[in-house]
């Protein structure tokens, strides 16, 4: 089919050398979900599995060409943006999102602490964010703590009344995600429903990456045609099914998930002898 356009997805996010979350991660997310994932890279992390021991933002033109030079060329159908580490670099990327038609849904997944502990969102870029992104994102997806960091709620605050809060603050659609609560239920509020959207957790799983992955998967099925709701559904079972076949054995850290599911291909292989099972653990 010489012919084909896949959806085309834009991530602008941050690299991680490690291979686990960041644009890395949102590209296996889009490859998974049957998309055609590019990127626009906000910062380059020196990470592993461990730590976070440097970040080198880029320069705030680079990131809006990065941006304007795939929209010129390719077009862009949907947008997921991850970290963005600075005021300097969110104000990029509100001029940069000015390059992408009205039209494209925006996914603002926003990345403050990484799974390792380290900051990768400034003090004082959280009013840039609030201001000149949030309330251009089709959903929002922060995890319970990002949620009452960015809302200035008490600790009790429940994922409901966070996502309420959040939703007043201008996106189209809000999903607090379940990772730090005992059921891992995530929750979903358009402005009309809360819904929760549980699922199964796996504690054995590997879970670096599994909010870029979830927020990358939820474009690219809003890419696909989906409603925010459907969207959100296949999001969690994308970054669910990644987690559970996570790469526990690589780094000492917090592993990173397997949204192609290469561990799996790999024990197939190596159950009918076409490759090597010495790595598999």
């Amino acid at each position: 089919m010489p012919d084909f356009r896949p959806p085309c997805v834009l991530a602008i996010a941050g690299s991680d050398s490690g291979g686990g979350a960041g644009i890395q991660a949102d590209l296996k997310a889009f490859a998974r979900c049957g998309v055609h994932g590019m990127t626009a890279v906000t910062a380059v992390t020196a990470q592993n599995t461990v730590a976070v021991e440097a970040v080198a933002p880029v320069a705030p033109q680079h990131i809006v060409a990065q941006v304007r030079a795939v929209q010129a060329d390719i077009g862009v159908d949907a947008v997921k943006i991850g970290m963005l580490g600075s005021a300097e670099t969110t104000r990029a990327v509100a001029e940069a999102l000015a390059q992408v038609p009205a039209q494209a849904p925006v996914v603002l997944d926003p990345v403050m602490v990484a799974e390792t502990g380290g900051r990768l969102l400034e003090d004082d870029a959280v009013h840039a964010l609030l201001t000149l992104l949030v309330p251009r994102a089709d959903v929002l997806t922060p995890n319970l703590p990002e949620a009452r960091a960015l809302t200035g709620a008490e600790p009790e605050a429940d994922a409901q009344t966070l996502a309420r809060a959040l939703h007043a603050l201008g996106p189209r659609a809000v999903v607090v995600t379940g990772g730090h609560t005992r059921d891992g239920t995530d929750v979903f509020y358009d402005g009309e429903r809360c819904v929760a959207l549980s699922g199964t957790r796996h504690p054995g799983g590997a879970t670096h990456g599994s909010g870029c992955t979830h927020s990358a998967a939820l474009a690219a099925h809003l890419a696909l045609g989906r409603a925010p709701l459907e969207a959100a559904r296949a999001a969690r079972a994308v970054a669910e099914a990644a987690i559970r076949d996570g790469l526990v054995g690589v780094g000492a850290g917090a592993g990173p998930v397997d949204a192609l599911g290469i561990a799996r291909h790999a024990a197939a292989g190596a159950a009918d002898g076409r490759s090597p099972s010495a790595h598999l653990r």
